[in-house]
């Protein structure tokens, strides 16, 4: 259950370094919060603020704006707005939580549409950052270029990398290839001080040449959920070849420490906490099914959002890319 798992991330965050002097809330109805949270003994630690309606997986951004304005989603954003909370995490509906959280928060100065931001693992221990993710399905040049900026900012603030290599994701590297609107986007990046190393393909993702790539949130999504259907299909076909017969266990028995290292190494929960870039406040989203290890990972980034000024950070960089 979604509720259960949220509430052990909680419990864990107060012994967790991250956490450093912030307050942890929670937004939603008190009658099924509370008994779960005194389950925990952290009733008294974490800040409930009510909320009497919720948005389904199956309504529409339209309704949850117009219909649902005491949804979690809402309050949630108000609380950010006001000033009441650093960050909000939610795992709900995601066009809903882009649509309610533009409309309370509205974007920063020189950013046009929010996007959703993907932290994909690399080789050798790296991790490479995908936007647009899902918000934004026809994008221009001009958003596009804004991803660049917040996608470059951010990894500048969560991975330490002083110039991130922005790559722009095409159906090939040549500069011939592509749409009119990657062909202008690729020229007005070339010319924007970012470290654009151009044109990069899906076989690049997993790559350690690139720190950041963009794309439209269709091509995002679909390549998202690919990635995401390959690496269950390759767990399930190798749980079956591992199991097929005697010798196959004893082969995994033997191999068992590696494929832990390899399991936690490609393990969606520690990846999990895409944020919502571009916003004026801090919106992380959640996977839906996310289990305790997941909500971590999710709160983790969020704070580490708040600590190093993001949205301060991306307005200035904006603010440069403008003056330029």
């Amino acid at each position: 259950m979604v509720l259960d798992a949220l509430v052990i991330a909680l419990s864990s965050a107060f012994s967790s370094c991250y956490t450093g002097s912030l307050t942890l809330g929670v937004v939603g109805q008190e009658d099924l919060l509370r008994p779960l949270l005194e389950q925990r003994g952290i009733v008294d630690k974490v800040t409930i603020v009510p909320a009497s309606e919720v948005i389904g997986m199956c309504d529409s951004p339209s309704q949850a704006l117009r219909r649902k304005k005491d949804s979690s989603m809402h309050v949630g954003a108000r609380m950010v707005r006001d000033g009441y909370w650093d960050a909000f995490v939610s795992a709900g509906n995601t066009g809903a939580l882009m649509a309610v959280s533009r409309l309370v928060l509205k974007t920063l100065p020189g950013i046009d549409r929010p996007a959703i931001a993907s932290m994909i693992p690399a080789v050798n221990g790296g991790r490479t950052l995908m936007l647009d993710a899902g918000a934004n399905s026809e994008c221009t040049s001009e958003h596009l270029v804004q991803f660049a900026v917040m996608g470059s900012c951010y990894m500048q603030a969560a991975e330490g990398i002083e110039a991130p290599r922005v790559g722009l994701l095409n159906i090939g590297s040549e500069e011939i290839k592509g749409t009119d609107v990657i062909k202008l986007t690729s020229a007005r990046l070339a010319e924007s001080g970012l470290n654009y190393i151009g044109n990069v393909e899906g076989t690049d993702l997993f790559g350690d040449d690139v720190d950041v790539v963009v794309c439209d949130g269709f091509v995002g999504n679909v390549a998202l959920k690919t990635m995401e259907g390959t690496a269950r299909f390759l767990a399930q076909a190798m749980r079956a070849e591992l199991t097929s017969g005697v010798v196959a266990k004893a082969g995994a028995l033997l191999a068992s420490s590696a494929l832990r290292r390899f399991k936690d190494r490609v393990n969606p929960g520690k990846y999990n906490g895409a944020p919502l870039l571009g916003l004026n406040g801090i919106v992380v989203k959640s996977h839906g099914g996310a289990d305790a290890e997941s909500f971590s990972s999710a709160i983790a980034v969020a704070c580490r959002e708040v600590s190093e000024n993001l949205t301060d950070r991306i307005t200035e960089s904006v603010q440069e890319l403008m003056e330029a």
